[in-house]
């Protein structure tokens, strides 16, 4: 059985691949083809030259025989013959009687490899290709010959010159293919590009516009799933905001009976019954106002038109929550050097995030720490608490809905899905570290938030 992912083929480098190799094959099969049918032609032009070289050759030596005596002395008239000088010859030639004596030769002939009788025409030893003409009633003869290695060495020549080009031109072509498959999937790579970007915020359809007739089916079925994954969320999101929505007024109607019985209520187990039932209450309203919150989070708009100072947003979150606990709570809070930082976060999605992030830090730190808000000049919003070190396995659940840690403090669980449900919907991330940074305990939770355009 197969372990592991398997290995990703690219399309691009499939189609440059084998487009060169295709390229290169046909061009060998085109050189050999074209060597073949060479070499038949270069055969007949040799073959030709042989007959030719026999032929002129004939009548010369057969005037040469008739006006001196072949053999004087025992040597024969090339022998006694004036030599050229040297070259080398591609066709020698013997002329010889009918007593296979040699009357007349080239200087580069080789009597004992010709054989000893021939007759007319063309004739094949182990090395070479011969040709034999008669006359005089078989009494006289000149025989041709020519290396075959000859032959070979020329048609391979030729051949060469067939190949040779392919090692400049196989680079070449490989270098044109992979530019053209570049080329031609370039919108099938602007499609990946925009699937990539559809998300939280971003569920339109992908465009179709230039994008080659195999690959359209591809982006309607994308679309059509995007459509389905849109009505879905939207149906989850409507129906989240729609529940916390209606339960707020008859919670808030309830809370506020409750409250009134609490006061009426004589000391004794009646009131602390009450009282219980206020403290639920209080939660449920609670619990209504992070889901309302979550379902923001996760419905988009979390962009604005125009940047947002979010460096005056964090000061009215920071003096809301000293205000709504009476000063009992202990917030260092730093901001830019120059007192803001624009950003095209919405400034309502971003006050959500930082408000559950200081009141996580708050619920869950040390009470006789303050809690630490930075917002640096490059838009990194970090809250750091002291508290005991959360373990790794904790820290990667907690960013889901309703999950705590091991805690005391009583919450829903909301908090930290809320902050990692704008940050991912923003582009950006919610990185959660236990210790805290030059700490040897405590918990920071921070995101870099995306800069104004």
């Amino acid at each position: 059985m197969r372990t592991g992912r398997a290995r990703r083929h690219s399309l691009q480098r499939r189609l440059g691949l084998g487009l060169a190799a295709g390229v290169t094959a046909l061009w060998v099969a085109g050189a050999v083809a074209a060597g073949l049918i060479l070499r038949g032609e270069i055969d007949a032009l040799f073959d030709s030259a042989l007959q030719e070289v026999a032929q002129r050759i004939l009548p010369l030596a057969y005037s040469e025989v008739l006006s001196s005596d072949p053999v004087v002395d025992g040597e024969s008239l090339g022998d006694r013959l004036p030599a050229v000088l040297p070259h080398a010859e591609s066709i020698t030639y013997i002329v010889r009687d009918g007593s296979a004596r040699v009357l007349l030769r080239s200087h580069d002939a080789d009597p004992s490899a010709f054989p000893a009788t021939l007759q007319p025409g063309f004739h094949d030893t182990p090395s070479l290709r011969l040709y034999t003409e008669g006359a005089v009633q078989g009494t006289l003869f000149v025989t041709a010959a020519e290396p075959k290695q000859h032959r070979r060495t020329v048609t391979l020549e030729a051949a060469g010159m067939l190949l040779w080009p392919l090692a400049l031109m196989l680079p070449l072509s490989q270098l044109g293919v992979w530019a053209l498959a570049r080329y031609t999937l370039r919108p099938v790579r602007a499609l990946q590009g925009e699937i990539e970007a559809r998300g939280h915020g971003n569920l339109s359809p992908v465009g179709t516009v230039g994008l080659p007739a195999e690959f359209n089916p591809v982006a309607d079925a994308v679309n059509r799933l995007i459509a389905r994954l849109h009505r879905a969320l939207a149906a989850e999101r409507g129906f989240t905001a729609s529940s916390a929505h209606e339960l707020r007024t008859p919670v808030a109607a309830a809370l506020a009976q409750t409250q009134r019985l609490v006061a009426e209520l004589p000391d004794g187990p009646l009131r602390a019954r009450a009282r219980s039932v206020e403290t639920a209450l209080r939660q449920l309203s609670r619990l209504s106002e992070k889901l309302l919150q979550l379902a923001k989070a996760e419905g988009g708009s979390l962009l604005a038109e125009t940047p947002q100072d979010l460096a005056q947003v964090l000061r009215l979150v920071v003096d809301d929550l000293r205000h709504d606990r009476a000063g009992a709570v202990d917030l260092e809070i730093a901001l830019p050097s120059r007192g803001q930082f624009l950003s095209s976060m919405d400034a309502d999605a971003f006050a959500i995030l930082a408000r559950n992030l200081i009141e996580n830090a708050l619920k869950h730190g040390a009470p006789d720490r303050p809690v630490a808000v930075t917002l640096t000049d490059g838009g990194l919003l970090g809250v750091t608490n002291d508290g005991p070190v959360v373990a790794p396995e904790t820290l990667a659940r907690l960013r889901r809905p309703f999950e705590r840690g091991v805690t005391a403090a009583t919450g829903s669980g909301l908090g930290l899905a809320i902050a990692e449900a704008i940050a991912a919907g923003t582009g950006t991330e919610l990185e959660l570290r236990s210790p805290a940074p030059g700490r040897s305990c405590g918990f920071e939770a921070r995101v870099q938030l995306p800069a104004g355009n």
